[in-house]
C-alpha cells in the first residue's frame, strides 16, 4: 500500500491562500462566520499561519501551510475514548463521523492544532451554497463533532473506482488532493513516500526537509523543505 505524503517548498509559498480555498470548496468545510471566528471558532482544515522573525525595522515575514500532519503514530488515535479517530489501511488518519461523541480528546492530543469542533450546524449563503461539493461523502456534517484535513479521501476513493472501472491498477499518480491541485505556485508535492522513484520521497530526504515538531515521536508525513 502507498504511504501517502506531502511535500510543501517553503521557498515557493507565496501565502496565496489557494489551497485554503480549495479545501473549503472541496470537503465543504464550515464557514464561522465574523460572530463564531471571534470567539475562536474559525475553521480552517488547511491553514497558512504566518510568523515575523526579526525587529523593526529588519523583518521579514514568513508562511508556514498546514494541514493535517497525517502522523504515522498520531497521538489523536490514540486518545479517543470511543475509537472514532483511526488510521486507515492507506496510512491516512480520519474520523468515523458516527462514533465521534464530540469529547475533543483528540483535540487536545494533537500538537499540530489541526482539529475542529463543530460548534455549530453548517449555513452558508446563497452565493457560497453554490459552490458546495455535491459529493455525498462530503456532505456537510452536524455540529458536536470533531473534523480535520484527510487529504482529500474521497478522491482517493473516486481514483481507485476510476482505476477498476477502467480495468487497470490504480497508480499513485491517480489521486492528489484540492490543495496540491490549486497550488498556484506549484509549492506541495504529493504521493507515495516509500516509492523510491517518486518525486515526493526523494523530495522529503533533501538536506532542506524538516517536519514541525518531530522531536515528539508523532513521524507526520508532511515534510516541509526551508527557505534557501
Amino acid at each position: 500500500m502507498p504511504r501517502w505524503g506531502m511535500v510543501i517548498d517553503l521557498d515557493k509559498c507565496s501565502a496565496c491562500q489557494a489551497c485554503t480555498v480549495a479545501c473549503r470548496m472541496e470537503n465543504n468545510t464550515p464557514v464561522a462566520g465574523p460572530a463564531q471566528a471571534a470567539q475562536g471558532r474559525a475553521i480552517l482544515w488547511n491553514e497558512v499561519i504566518p510568523s515575523v522573525e526579526g525587529e523593526y525595522p529588519n523583518v521579514k515575514m514568513r508562511f508556514i501551510p498546514r494541514p493535517c500532519m497525517q502522523c504515522d503514530d498520531p497521538p489523536c488515535v490514540k486518545v479517543c475514548p470511543v475509537q472514532a479517530t483511526y488510521k486507515n489501511e492507506d496510512g491516512i488518519v480520519l474520523i468515523d463521523y458516527d462514533r465521534c461523541i464530540g469529547c475533543r480528546f483528540c483535540t487536545v492530543a494533537c500538537p499540530y492544532t489541526v482539529r475542529y469542533f463543530n460548534w455549530f450546524e453548517p449555513q452558508w449563503s446563497p452565493e457560497l451554497r453554490a459552490h458546495l461539493n455535491p459529493d455525498p461523502e462530503v456532505a456537510p456534517r452536524p455540529k458536536g463533532i470533531v473534523e480535520k484535513c484527510t487529504f482529500c479521501i474521497q478522491r482517493l476513493h473516486k481514483a481507485k473506482q476510476a482505476a477498476q472501472d477502467a480495468g487497470r491498477v490504480f497508480q499513485a499518480s491517480d489521486y492528489v488532493p484540492a490543495c496540491v491541485e490549486t497550488c498556484t505556485e506549484r509549492a506541495r508535492y504529493f504521493g507515495d513516500l516509500d516509492d523510491p522513484t517518486s518525486l515526493v520521497a526523494q523530495l522529503a530526504k533533501s538536506p532542506r526537509a524538516v517536519r514541525l515538531l518531530e522531536e515528539l515521536g508523532t513521524q507526520p508525513k508532511v515534510f516541509y523543505l526551508r527557505e534557501g
